[in-house]
């Protein structure tokens, strides 16, 4: 479908404030069950990939909680390591940096939290979150581009994380954005959908 770009964009940006709008109105009672059921299908599908650095996100915007659940990955093996990304530079892919349950954390521009200090640790896995997406594996997240950016700097696994009621036909990619490999909602963990 090749729509005129102030279409597509107009498009996009009325998707993403309707996912984020619906995503915000979920009681959050409703929003923990959801979340326990995508915490038994990322246990189930990393059991499979088996990663041994996983980036995941702290929850914004009434995101996937995701900081309980890593916490039980990091415990079932000492070897595990898990980091959370750092916006080092404007137009930059991001850094990650180590993260355990506990560690002092700084806040960014947004209140988000992340390490300051450490070294950046590549991860084999990132759980992208996801505000709409589609079954090919395309996202719609803020529109800064740092994961888009971060997936064509290095080839990670990339699984998107949300809630199915994210789900679109179609985000309308651009030329720069990178698919998920997977995705995750309350309703299972399916690969995307390539062709």
């Amino acid at each position: 479908m090749n729509l005129p770009i102030d279409d597509a964009d107009e498009r996009r940006a009325a998707m993403r404030a309707r996912a984020l709008a619906a995503r915000e109105a979920v009681p959050a009672e409703r929003r923990a069950v959801w979340e326990a059921a995508i915490a038994r299908h990322l246990d189930d599908l990393l059991g499979r990939l088996r990663p041994h650095v996983l980036a995941f996100c702290w929850p914004f915007r009434a995101e996937a909680d995701l900081r309980a659940w890593a916490a039980r990955w990091l415990a079932g093996e000492i070897s595990r390591i898990a980091v959370l990304p750092v916006v080092a530079a404007k137009d930059a892919p991001l850094v990650f940096r180590r993260w355990t349950p506990g560690a002092a954390l700084a806040r960014d521009r947004y209140g988000i939290p992340f390490p300051p200090d450490g070294e950046a640790i590549r991860p084999d896995l990132v759980l992208a979150p996801l505000n709409a997406f589609d079954a090919r594996g395309y996202r719609l997240g803020y529109g800064g581009g740092y994961f888009d950016r971060t997936l064509a700097a290095s080839r990670l696994t990339a699984v998107g994380v949300g809630f199915e009621l994210g789900r679109e036909a179609d985000v309308l990619p651009q030329a720069h954005d990178r698919a998920m490999d997977w995705l995750v909602t309350e309703a299972g963990a399916v690969p995307a959908v390539r062709g």
